[in-house]
């Protein structure tokens, strides 16, 4: 019997990275339904009164050096640090739900997270972002100027209200049913529910 899991994600969190990659393999081995839920991660800090771990300097330095390589090595996937990281996501988000509109965005999820994190682009410049979706056969200008609508706008924000109202105060955040699972290091709590 397949699950349905839901995925509260922003492109910026390099732990939502690792659980997009993860969260496919679980999807491939117990036929896991994954529903991506855009939201700006930024925007969930500030209502909540949370931040990244990476404005600890200690903590930021650990995370970055030693616990996401053993986690990408845990599960086999490449991940690189990104020398531009921060990103603003702003735009990105924002065309997730254009892309949802578009019908194309499991491809355009995918892109994203492999631009920003496996080939180390500055996907908060619009020029680079159009250049990486052309290149991945993406309609780029259709994306981007659907994005930059006020109802696309709205939405992520209404969104985002949404996530926190809903007890989201970082990314990844997952769901199945009700049972709510916040971090990618979690995932084996998933996978357990996946077994049960």
């Amino acid at each position: 019997m397949s699950a349905t899991l839901e995925f509260y994600f922003d492109f910026g969190s390099p732990t939502a990275y690792l659980a997009h990659k993860r969260l496919g393999q679980l999807a491939t081995r117990y036929g896991l339904d994954v529903i991506y839920r855009p939201m700006l991660l930024g925007g969930v800090f500030k209502a909540t009164g949370n931040s990244s771990p990476i404005v600890i300097p200690a903590k930021g330095q650990y995370m970055m050096e030693h616990d996401l390589p053993r986690f990408a090595r845990r599960y086999g996937v490449e991940m690189n640090a990104n020398p531009f990281f921060p990103i603003n996501t702003l735009n990105l988000m924002r065309a997730a739900i254009a892309a949802e509109r578009l019908g194309c965005a499991t491809r355009f999820n995918a892109v994203v997270y492999d631009a920003v994190w496996v080939h180390e682009k500055n996907m908060g410049d619009n020029a680079v972002v159009s250049a990486v979706l052309t290149e991945h056969d993406l309609d780029a200008k259709a994306l981007l100027a659907l994005s930059q609508e006020p109802d696309v706008k709205a939405e992520l924000i209404s969104r985002t209200e949404a996530a926190v109202a809903r007890g989201i105060f970082g990314a990844p955040t997952m769901f199945m049913g009700n049972e709510m699972y916040f971090g990618q290091d979690r995932l084996d709590f998933v996978e357990e529910a996946l077994l049960a």
